[in-house]
């Protein structure tokens, strides 16, 4: 670097040496051009005064010139040298400092006034061992807190549905306004292959306040396992989620669903996934049977399994790309010892309970059929379910009482049609919000769908739904107590009349009306009547 730099400070010396000879050598010429005597070998006063200022002129420059050599060692001494050391200090084509005119400089600034230089070497600071920045934010759909790398997530979600129900009808409950659900709880994910949910009702109409609990392993789509407490997968209506299914409350088939006590949730575990792009969809689990606030009563787990097939869904062009059907089965046993009965029948909507109770024993079988066809605004939808109790070995001990006889098996069979149509033009999803395109409020531009002011979308509903129940009675002819078991076979249909209005993507007003006709009493049940049920709802979620 000291030959570096002595070498920079010749070169220096040589062009101010270079500059003072051809100044010589003009005023020589000048003095011999104008005819004038030769000039003496000795120069004049004037002559070395001028020689003087050049020469410290030339002083000047090269202590500027020493003052930035220095300079630019010191960022080279701090720095690794690079394989090409000392190109980037000096570009060939970068121009030197001109010499200075005759006139005198301006003193060099000091090293404590001079701008010190950026050092281009200097690292940024490392960041902390175990610091994990994350992002928040919203994704359309929900809140969100993920990791720098993406692999965790957690999203907050929740509804509110507040009801005001109306009523028509002998032995019909009073008017009221009730909160139907007020539901809280995360989802989220580790990594790619675990997915995990937590739900809790802070308004539980029986039963525990928790709601879902699970984790989901995903090896790929074809292949998944879910554990914890969740819905038992057996009807569409059931998977569609409360806040995207069409009416205020589910059909009457939803009466025979599995669990139907416990909001169809049950602990246990379930294999499921989709092949063919969702072409082929199954379930096959094992659950408690009980839902979630009982014990199993029996060391047979509940066992639940479904399929459903969309032949098209992958022809894009066809009217038929919309269409779906399936079918379920599920098994389960209960245990007369323990108190075990049929279902409580009461109605969805609670105007009536249209069936009796009674004591079960044995097995119990559902079988369930469904379609959806969905094009454009337009969906239509259909369920069958069948379901049965056996009663063997029912009855009681008490003097003068049956003992435990077999009785005929109590049978059910339900069904629910519905067709609905947005007419402000948005595509109904299968189990989703419809893409409001004029919100009243909030949701536009920015939020799903949304394309400015307007009244949000309009949906007209329609469903018949229908249940009938049968316990056929027997006669015991016993030589000292002869018993008689009464039949009971009744029938309700329910028709409801809707429309649903979106103020936006995250907000519903409903509006059903519902004509339940109780038909076909047994002998010594109520009289056949009609009962009108007027059902408004806000619900809200997020």
């Amino acid at each position: 670097m000291n030959s570096f730099r002595t070498c920079f400070v010749l070169l220096a010396l040589a062009l101010g040496l270079v500059a003072i000879g051809p100044r010589a050598v003009a005023q020589s010429d000048k003095s011999a051009g104008n005819g004038a005597p030769a000039a003496s070998t000795t120069a004049s006063k004037a002559e070395v005064e001028q020689l003087r200022e050049e020469l410290a002129a030339q002083r000047r420059t090269i202590e500027q010139l020493k003052m930035l050599v220095e300079q630019l060692a010191e960022v080279k001494s701090r720095a690794p040298a690079p394989a090409n050391e000392g190109a980037h200090l000096i570009n060939a084509s970068m121009p030197l400092p001109a010499t200075p005119s005759v006139a005198p400089a301006a003193p060099a600034e000091t090293e404590a006034e001079a701008e010190p230089l950026p050092d281009p070497y200097q690292k940024p600071a490392e960041k902390k061992e175990g610091a994990s920045p994350v992002s928040a934010g919203w994704n359309g759909e929900h809140f969100f807190i993920r990791s720098a790398d993406g692999q965790f997530q957690i999203q907050p979600y929740g509804y509110v549905q507040t009801d005001y129900r109306s009523y028509t009808g002998d032995g019909a409950p009073p008017d009221s306004f009730t909160v139907r659900r007020a539901r809280f709880g995360f989802q989220g994910n580790y990594g790619t292959h675990y997915q995990f949910a937590l739900l809790i009702d802070a308004a539980p109409t029986a039963g525990s306040v928790l709601r879902d609990l699970y984790l989901n392993a995903k090896y790929n789509n074809a292949l998944q396992v879910q554990a914890g407490q969740f819905k038992v997968p057996f009807a569409q209506e059931e998977l569609t989620a409360v806040t995207n299914i069409d009416f205020v409350e589910r059909g009457l088939q939803s009466l025979l669903y599995p669990n139907a006590a416990s909001a169809f949730r049950s602990p246990g575990a379930t294999i499921h996934g989709d092949l063919h792009d969702g072409a082929f969809q199954y379930w096959a689990g094992i659950f408690n049977g009980k839902g979630y606030a009982t014990n199993n009563t029996t060391s047979v787990p509940e066992t639940s399994g479904r399929v459903r097939f969309y032949p098209w869904r992958d022809k894009k062009d066809s009217a038929l790309q919309g269409f779906a059907f399936g079918g379920a089965l599920d098994y389960s046993q209960t245990r007369g010892l323990s108190g075990e009965l049929t279902p409580t029948m009461a109605m969805p909507d609670v105007a009536y309970t249209w069936f009796p109770q009674f004591q079960a024993n044995g097995n119990v079988w559902r079988y369930m059929g469904e379609f959806t066809y969905l094009r454009g605004p337009l969906a239509l939808r259909d369920e069958y379910v069948s379901a049965s109790w056996n009663r063997t070995g029912v009855g009681t001990l008490t003097l003068g009482g049956l003992g435990f006889a077999n009785l005929p098996n109590v049978r059910f069979q339900a069904w629910d049609t519905s067709i609905t149509y947005i007419l402000t033009g948005e595509k109904q999803p299968e189990n989703g919000t419809p893409r409001v395109k004029h919100p009243v409020f909030g949701g536009a531009p920015e939020g799903p769908g949304g394309g400015g002011r307007g009244w949000g979308a309009w949906q007209l509903a329609f469903r018949y739904s229908g249940i009938q129940g049968n316990e056929p009675g027997i006669f015991f002819n016993n030589l000292q107590t002869p018993q008689q078991v009464p039949t009971f076979n009744r029938h309700t249909d329910q028709f409801t009349f809707g429309v649903n209005w979106y103020l936006n993507y995250w907000v519903r007003f409903m509006s059903n009306v519902d004509i339940n006709q109780l038909k076909q009493p047994s002998t010594i049940g109520a009289t056949p009547q009609t009962y009108v049920v007027f059902l408004q709802r806000l619900q809200f979620r997020f």
